[in-house]
């Protein structure tokens, strides 16, 4: 097993070793590296990050990949340079998690032993859950954003395609910004009427939701912009079976269904938490997805006092994205603090969550809500951000960028 400290440098322990820390987090993405930074800058020491992968990835601007207005190589650093000071990393998978022994097993054959544990591995896009995608994806008939090894594929084929049909989807279920299913078909919409080919491309989209959305605000947008691309949309349908030229979607309720044939398909997957946290204890025993089991508003775990959990592994009400995870970071490093000194967490997140759609190649509609999807602007009582504009789109594909680097994954943000 190999321990890499903040600054890169790493040791290693015997094979099959115990060691125990004082808070460990299993998870180096946005959830985990934003936490345990925050936990230092606290002052709690003996933070362990748990993550098997040698980079790190922003996956907001993987849309943008896709599309076209911007590199791959700028959604991604080495893992050890992201690491906040402070925090030990330990590069390593997690197989299984023990609560009744406070005990986490890994790859490695070695375990860890935790005082306090943060559950926050992200979530798996199941491509293997729709018969045909994964043969789809192989032969190159289909594609996504939602993987960084497919991303290049998905640009390359939006940008080259001068005519034929182009299906797009988004799944039912919990998924990890679900609306970010959109943002590809708009950028390439606009790409292709720029380029004079839109008229010759039919674009569908496939959507699990009765609107677009699910906010009068937003759908209004939303849908001047399906109107304005000629999109044909699928609502309440959701992807069904795949082959190399067709594509079976059927209703959510499953009474109806309908093939069409696509010269290139662009899919987001159903999408569940890690496989060893589905049947682990730490997952309620009703919830199919494998999610952990918490309160939703103090992110500790409803039977496990030691355990919490956030972002995409946890199963909060919120819409997954990491707007939220910018919420839930704040509320659980205080809550632990506070129990850390034997008083009882006292902090509410507030269910906000935050969805920006690219709806051209320089514009942006902007979504914030609660749980219930109810407005919850960032400027109180202004829903100007609900609107087209150029200032989001530049915030979100320049700024934004800058301070998850510098400021987010290091807990200052």
């Amino acid at each position: 097993m190999s321990v890499a400290c903040g600054d890169g440098h790493s040791s290693h322990l015997p094979a099959d070793s115990v060691t125990a820390h004082r808070v460990v987090v299993v998870g180096g993405g946005n959830a985990g590296l934003s936490v345990a930074g925050r936990l230092a800058r606290y002052g709690v020491d003996d933070i362990v990050v748990i993550e098997p992968r040698e980079h790190h990835r922003y996956q907001p601007i993987f849309s943008h990949v896709a599309g076209g207005t911007a590199r791959a190589s700028q959604a991604e650093r080495r893992q050890a340079d992201v690491i906040p000071r402070g925090v030990q990393w330990i590069q390593a998978a997690v197989t299984e998690i023990d609560p009744e022994t406070d005990t986490v097993r890994l790859d490695s054959g070695d375990a860890i032993t935790y005082e306090h544990l943060i559950v926050c591995p992200g979530i798996q896009n199941d491509f293997h859950s729709i018969p045909g995608l994964e043969e789809a994806i192989r032969t190159g008939s289909a594609s996504s954003h939602y993987e960084f090894e497919l991303v290049a594929t998905a640009s390359r084929r939006l940008r080259d395609l001068r005519s034929g049909t182009v299906v797009f989807t988004q799944p039912p279920g919990p998924a990890s910004c679900a609306g970010a299913a959109q943002k590809p078909m708009y950028l390439a919409c606009d790409y292709w009427r720029a380029t004079g080919v839109l008229p010759d491309i039919r674009v569908v989209f496939v959507v699990p939701t009765p609107t677009m959305f699910g906010m009068p605000a937003i759908d209004e947008e939303l849908e001047r912009k399906v109107e304005e691309y000629g999109i044909e949309v699928r609502h309440e349908a959701r992807l069904v079976e795949v082959d190399a030229t067709s594509v079976l979607i059927g209703s959510v309720s499953g009474d109806r269904t309908e093939r069409i044939a696509y010269d290139y398909l662009h899919v987001v997957p159903p999408q569940s938490a890690p496989d060893f946290l589905k049947g682990s204890p730490l997952a309620a025993a009703d919830d199919p997805g494998g999610f952990v089991e918490v309160d939703p508003r103090t992110l500790r775990h409803r039977r496990y006092a030691n355990v919490w959990s956030l972002g995409d592994a946890a199963a909060t009400t919120n819409s997954k994205s990491g707007g939220a995870l910018r919420k839930q970071t704040k509320v659980l490093a205080l809550n632990l603090v506070a129990t850390l000194k034997g008083r009882e967490p006292d902090e509410r997140y507030d269910g906000y969550s935050v969805c920006p759609f690219t709806v051209s190649r320089r514009t942006m509609v902007f979504a914030e809500f609660d749980d219930e999807y109810r407005p919850k602007p960032t400027v109180p009582f202004w829903p100007g951000l609900a609107r087209e504009r150029r200032s989001t789109w530049l915030i979100d594909r320049y700024v934004l960028p800058w301070v998850y680097w510098h400021l987010i994954l290091q807990g200052r943000a």
